[in-house]
């Protein structure tokens, strides 16, 4: 079953999510770019909203630099405002190297906090336009890693979807090195309605959005029924 990840960023967003039908309410600030944190306390409070209806949280900390202390402050600031799921963008990590030296700290301040907390790594689609490292290594680094899950997005909100940036074959590529990996898998980046039947098929674990279901585009609200009708077409 593929899990479908909405990402409000306030409140009543949370609660629209929430009424359409999405399995994870992901918060993050749009305007701070693709992967835009928002406040520890908007995530606490629609953290409240969320256990109750018995969904799960994630938070995103931001498309980051190499900073690893940054991320691991922000991290852990996630975690203890209520977020299940941690993203991790890794908007200006380069190489390797920077991966691991990124994502361990990340993780031991996480873990060292709640070790049910689970750690997702994101790369980028567009990461040669950006200068970053490319999402088909991540599974073989984080197979090392005492990461989660990785995931897919796009760094550019240009119009452009996942799908004009990486052929069908890289994109089956990535879900089938976090499976052999054993790691979750989730993909987003502008995806539309006609991406659906393929993602389908391809199975990963999560998909996520935004543009998606709001009223019309990505800086609007997120509608209920918009929500409704994506989880009606995932078939669930």
């Amino acid at each position: 079953m593929v899990k479908i990840l909405v990402s409000p960023m306030n409140v009543r967003e949370a609660e629209k999510s929430i009424v359409g039908g999405a399995d994870i309410i992901d918060v993050k600030n749009p305007l701070e770019g693709s992967l835009g944190a928002n406040f520890p306390w908007v995530i606490k409070e629609i953290s409240l909203l969320v256990k109750e209806a018995g969904k799960e949280i994630s938070a995103t900390l931001g498309d980051m630099d190499f900073k690893p202390g940054t991320a691991s402050l922000a991290a852990l600031g996630a975690a203890y405002s209520g977020a299940d799921y941690i993203k991790v963008g890794l908007y200006g990590i380069r190489n390797v190297i920077q991966v691991k030296d990124m994502l361990n700290p990340v993780t031991k301040s996480v873990r060292d906090y709640d070790s049910r907390k689970k750690i997702i790594a994101a790369a980028y689609a567009d990461f040669s336009d950006i200068g970053s490292i490319s999402p088909l290594e991540l599974s073989g680094i984080c197979d090392e890693l005492p990461v989660d899950g990785i995931m897919v997005d796009t760094a550019v909100k240009d119009g452009k979807t996942l799908f004009d940036i990486m052929s069908d074959e890289e994109i089956e590529d990535f879900i089938s090195g976090a499976r052999e990996a054993g790691l979750i898998c989730a993909l987003a980046g502008s995806i539309k309605t006609e991406h659906l039947s393929k993602i389908k098929r391809m199975g990963p674990d999560i998909i996520g959005v935004r543009t998606l279901v709001c009223r019309d585009g990505r800086n609007t609200e997120v509608e209920s029924d918009k929500v409704a009708e994506l989880v009606r077409i995932i078939g669930r």
